[in-house]
Parts: C-alpha cells; structure tokens; sequence
C-alpha cells in the first residue's frame, strides 16, 4: 500500500484545529491501514518525525431523509503526534565516540491548513 493509500485525507474540526498547537493532525486513512503504515506514510509525504499514532474506527450513523432511511459508511481516524522541535541526535559510535546525527525534519505540517 503505498502512502497516498494510506492518507485519505484531512479531519478539519473545530477540536482538530486547537489541537495543531500540540502537534496532533488528525487524517482520514484506509479502514485496514497499521499504525506503523500510517507513521510512515505520515514521515513520506510530509517530511515530519512521528512519535504517536492513535487511531479510532467511527461507525457509520443511522440517516433518514423524508421515508427513505440509510447508514452512512464507517470509517478510520488517526491522530498522529509530530515532533514539534526536531534536533540532533547524538548517540555513542565506535570507540565512545559521540557521533551527532542531524535529521532534515519540519517541525509542523503546512499543507496541512492550506
């Protein structure tokens, strides 16, 4: 499944938008997409480091109109936590050495509200 599969495409709420500042974007994803799946379609698309996937299936709702009744689909949301300050990583190499490991992450999503 490639990411473009995964992402459907964005929730725009009045609750999703307060949440922005805390780096959780909420998306609409493929009913049988992982967690693991949407982080790294979230990482390849937007270039942002994940650190939490949470995902939630909503049920469709039960719709009348007029005589006629229906049930709107069911789908699956993630709401995925971003590194809001990316930075170096610096870990122990070979020998003790501190090795620094600069990653080219953005810290926030701007196609996200465009």
């Amino acid at each position: 499944m490639t990411a473009e599969e995964v992402i459907k495409r964005p929730v725009v709420t009045e609750k999703t938008s307060a949440e922005l500042d805390e780096g959780k974007y909420t998306f609409e994803v493929a009913k049988n997409a992982t967690k693991v799946e949407i982080a790294k379609a979230v990482e390849a698309i937007f270039g942002v480091k994940v650190l939490k996937v949470s995902t939630v299936t909503v049920r469709g709702k039960e719709k009348r109109v007029g005589v006629h009744q229906g049930k709107t689909a069911s789908w699956k949301k993630a709401i995925v936590k971003i590194d809001t300050n990316p930075g170096e990583e610096i870990y122990l190499g070979k020998g003790g050495k501190e090795i620094k490991l600069n990653k080219k992450y953005k810290g926030s999503i701007d196609e996200f509200t465009a």
